[in-house]
């Protein structure tokens, strides 16, 4: 067990550290440093997302999107008639599509925007 005496000095001492002469310089410099390496991430996130953005355009373009987008409006089409044959196997499967599904999306899109919302009040 420990010495509860000892223990309770040791947080005195520490509670009442004398403040060092130079203790507002460090603080300053210290600031200065943190503030540097956030516009350095800043710029930097911003310079991943500029470069993703143009790598991602770039590929869509060579890659004939245009061209393919008859053919996937064609295979949606004939999958949609595939799916217009299915019945239904469940009521879960029923229930969503018949409308409920919508209000699952909706509650789901709440709950999302509260997290979002708590996230900002935490940050402030």
């Amino acid at each position: 067990m420990a010495d509860l005496e000892f223990e309770r000095r040791l947080e005195r001492l520490f509670a009442d550290a004398p403040e060092l002469p130079d203790a507002r310089g460090f603080a300053e410099r210290i600031e200065r440093r943190l503030d540097r390496g956030w516009n350095l991430r800043r710029w930097l996130i911003g310079a991943a997302g500029l470069a993703g953005g143009v790598v991602g355009a770039s590929q869509l373009v060579l890659s004939n999107l245009f061209d393919r987008m008859e053919t996937a409006e064609h295979s949606a089409r004939v999958l949609g008639q595939g799916l217009a044959r299915v019945t239904p196997a469940s009521d879960m499967v029923s229930a969503l599509s018949g409308g409920y599904g919508v209000w699952i999306a909706v509650g789901l899109a709440v709950v999302t925007l509260g997290f979002a919302v708590s996230r900002v009040i935490e940050e402030i």
